[in-house]
């Protein structure tokens, strides 16, 4: 059910329609570098697809989730191969780019810059700021939007029309309406209606179990409830559990970056100044994760989640700094003691009331 040509593609008309720039580029086989920035089911990877079954070059593709620096380095070298042998260029299409650490961005510049390679990168985050700027701006940037529920209707019509079987006309507007904007969590609705469809045909009731089925599997609340409870495992010092949860993280292609900024924060928040290193382990691990990438990166925050999990509790500084902002935020907030403010330069000397101390001499003033 995926679409098969570019008109196949519904609801990024100002990218892929008759006149689309990213349309002309695939059909001219003349392509620069891109990244392709969207939210979840909006057609990135299908796009990729499509520049796979139209491009005369080599086609690679790597997932940022899984891929590290060797891998890069051995799909260039696949790319300089196929160039001097078959006087061909190379396509390498990257998954979530954003989850590619500087040093793996770096690894693609200069293929990149040098045209051995032509980037495909697919993002679901905004490259100012997931995408290394010296790589960015040898890229052109699309920005696909959310599918609307008209083009997610389209959709569904066709895949009806595609796999013969009769669906009610409310149940496929129940699911255009539910899936905001994602069309590929709207095709996997539509699979599972099929296999629920009551005497052949799928109804509001089929369509309305798939969409819970279908949102389930997809895992966003998963997102929250499974971070909710890594961090309540490093509270309770599980380091056993802690390291089931980050694995599960992993496995699943959560931002590791994400993961090392919630360890950054528990260091400070439920272990602070009982062992202050934990700050400095978490903030190691994210550098870390920033230069090396997975999956290498994994062993680190391995070591800090062990390290977190272990070390012991104190909420001194999340108390103690609640309790400020209450008391700044219920009014009291007077002036600052004059023994702490730094003098005016035209002070006189001898005004007996104030004592200042001047920066870098132990006289006093």
């Amino acid at each position: 059910m995926r679409p098969r040509t570019l008109d196949d593609v519904v609801g990024q008309d100002h990218l892929v329609g008759p006149s689309g720039p990213l349309r002309r580029l695939i059909e001219s086989d003349r392509m620069s570098s891109i990244i392709v920035w969207g939210p979840p089911g909006t057609g990135k990877t299908t796009l990729a697809e499509l520049v796979a079954s139209t491009t005369q070059s080599g086609f690679e593709r790597l997932s940022a989730v899984t891929a590290g620096v060797k891998d890069i380095r051995e799909v260039i070298e696949t790319a300089r191969r196929r160039l001097t042998i078959d006087d061909r260029g190379t396509v390498v299409f990257v998954d979530e780019i954003h989850r590619f650490s500087t040093v793996q961005q770096d690894a693609l510049l200069h293929a990149v810059e040098s045209g051995l390679i032509t980037l495909v990168g697919a993002t679901t985050e905004n490259p100012a700021f997931s995408v290394n700027p010296a790589l960015r701006s040898r890229s052109s940037v699309f920005a696909l939007k959310p599918v609307d529920g008209d083009a997610i209707l389209e959709l569904l019509h066709r895949a009806v029309e595609l796999e013969g079987v009769p669906a009610d006309e409310d149940a496929l507007e129940l699911i255009a309406r539910r899936v905001t904007g994602d069309a590929r969590q709207a095709l996997t609705a539509f699979e599972v209606c099929c296999a629920l469809a009551v005497n052949g045909r799928i109804d509001i009731s089929a369509a309305t179990t798939a969409l819970d089925t279908s949102v389930s599997r997809m895992g966003r609340d998963d997102h929250y409830d499974v971070i909710s409870a890594f961090i309540k495992s490093m509270r309770a010092s599980d380091t056993d559990v802690a390291l089931h949860w980050l694995a599960r993280m992993l496995e699943a292609g959560e931002d590791p970056r994400f993961i090392a900024r919630r360890m950054m924060i528990f260091a400070s928040e439920d272990i602070g100044l009982a062992d202050s290193n934990a700050l400095l382990i978490a903030t190691a691990a994210a550098e870390v994760l920033d230069r090396v990438g997975l999956p290498e990166a994994q062993l680190n925050l391995a070591h800090a989640v062990i390290y977190l999990s272990k070390s012991p509790k104190s909420r001194a500084v999340t108390d103690a700094l609640f309790r400020a902002l209450s008391d700044v935020r219920e009014g009291h907030t007077g002036q600052a003691p004059p023994t702490t403010v730094q003098p005016p330069s035209y002070l006189p000397l001898g005004l007996g009331q104030l004592r200042y101390y001047r920066e870098g001499d132990e006289d006093v003033v």
